[in-house]
């Protein structure tokens, strides 16, 4: 008997998202979320509320009236969040939750979870996922397993610190046009010489910059070339 009321209160409390997707193909999403919404205990008079708010908020409204077998890979992961996050239970365990999610899909989910957990601060969620990204981006606290034992706990920052090994440096270069180099091109001709690079770094403030003009610094092949 305490056995089964455990059980009972477990499913109130507890949101599971399992790595693979635990839905029946014959079931519709809406289908979905009304038999796990029973499962849980969810009180009759808000159920419809409460579902409707789950089709809505993981942007599954073209899709309830569809069979769980007719989904993309994409929106059987969201369904399946949808349903460990059901009835906002104060603690959420997702495993791996975005695994065959596009960019943007996984993006959007993000931000549901990051909604959940951060902002409205009413559940405690706990993830399990091979992305770093992931994790920096979900995640107040990390911690990294290693055949099954803890190895390490902390901040994304205070991991780095304690056992990164390098840097990742992101960088975006525009190229530019005809249209925008043809007013350089005619003003100072197809080469610049060290004054007139001097001159342009100048007109744009970038003094610090001037200084590497020169054959051993940091611009010395700029230099060499112009």
């Amino acid at each position: 008997m305490s056995t089964a009321f455990g059980f009972a209160q477990a499913r109130k409390l507890i949101g599971y998202c399992p790595q693979f997707d635990a839905i029946f193909d014959g079931l519709t999403v809406r289908e979905h979320l009304e038999t796990y919404a029973c499962l849980k205990g969810i009180k009759s008079d808000i159920r419809g509320i409460m579902i409707q708010k789950a089709i809505i908020d993981m942007d599954l409204t073209d899709y309830e009236h569809i069979r769980a077998n007719n989904l993309s890979g994409g929106n059987k992961r969201k369904l399946s969040v949808a349903i460990a996050l059901l009835g906002n239970p104060p603690l959420v365990f997702l495993d791996e939750p975005s695994t065959g999610v596009d960019p943007q899909a996984k993006r959007f989910m993000w931000n549901i979870v990051s909604k959940i957990s951060t902002l409205r601060k009413k559940s405690a969620v706990i993830i399990t996922t091979h992305s770093m990204e992931e994790a920096e981006a979900l995640c107040t606290k990390m911690g990294i397993m290693v055949n099954g034992q803890f190895k390490c706990f902390g901040s994304s920052q205070h991991i780095k610190d304690k056992y990164g090994t390098g840097y990742e440096l992101e960088l975006k270069i525009k190229s530019l046009n005809e249209e925008e180099t043809a007013p350089a091109i005619q003003k100072y001709g197809a080469y610049l010489n060290e004054t007139q690079c001097k001159q342009i770094l100048a007109a744009q403030g970038n003094q610090d910059l001037i200084e590497e003009l020169r054959g051993d610094g940091v611009g010395s092949d700029f230099f060499e070339r112009f």
